[in-house]
């Protein structure tokens, strides 16, 4: 299993990028999100992945955090969505739109991605639903891929320009999500219902850290009348 591609990127296509590692070229399928977000061809870069193994086809398929891989396992695993399909979804809302799509099961926004039609929206929310909430409570621990190249970096990217950091708010936003998460749990509420909460706390009020989150939430959660 490779579960971690690091080097120079060499070539950008339209759905896929070539990393060369020590002189040996990883043809790597990635979302149009995380192409945009790639350095210029030359510069280094690092991309956890996924491999599909099938009889008569390998293909790898890379993300630039492992909680944005978890939600690509996830959604594979609903019938009829298949490794481009799940792509097509993170690449349309990305990690946090997903997650915020699946608790507040907003499937139209899942139908919004490009080769999703309704019935198969549908579904991912019903199968998902119930399972998002422990793949939002990673996001704080997940890092990204970019987060540091391995010892030796130096031998495998020659003259290469430092890689570009991670979004430092998108970071902080999922931690405080995950943090909110966590602690509306430790107070007895369900799952589901936290998530749920959460999510749309945070679709209200993005830039929010993790204390604004839990009023928020809090008050959503609070008995009506």
């Amino acid at each position: 299993m490779i579960g971690k591609v690091s080097g120079r990127l060499d070539y950008r296509g339209t759905d896929h990028v070539l990393i060369d590692v020590r002189g040996v070229g990883y043809i790597v399928y990635v979302s149009e999100r995380t192409l945009a977000a790639l350095p210029p061809v030359g510069q280094a870069v690092a991309l956890y992945t996924e491999l599909l193994v099938r009889e008569d086809l390998l293909q790898l398929f890379g993300f630039p955090t492992l909680l944005e891989k978890e939600w690509h396992r996830l959604l594979v695993s609903v019938q009829g969505i298949g490794a481009k399909a799940a792509m097509s979804i993170l690449g349309t809302l990305g990690p946090d739109g997903v997650s915020r799509a699946l608790t507040l099961g907003d499937w139209a926004a899942l139908k919004a991605a490009p080769g999703i039609g309704p019935k198969t929206a549908q579904r991912v929310v019903m199968e998902l639903k119930d399972k998002a909430p422990a793949v939002m409570a990673m996001g704080a621990s997940l890092p990204a891929a970019l987060d540091g190249l391995p010892a030796g970096a130096d031998d495998v990217i020659e003259a290469a320009k430092p890689a570009p950091r991670p979004n430092p708010a998108a970071s902080s936003t999922a931690s405080a999500q995950a943090e909110a998460l966590s602690a509306l749990g430790n107070l007895g509420y369900g799952p589901s219902e936290a998530a749920q909460a959460v999510a749309q706390a945070a679709g209200e009020a993005p830039d929010s850290d993790t204390p604004a989150l839990i009023r928020a939430a809090l008050k959503l959660l609070a008995p009506k009348g």
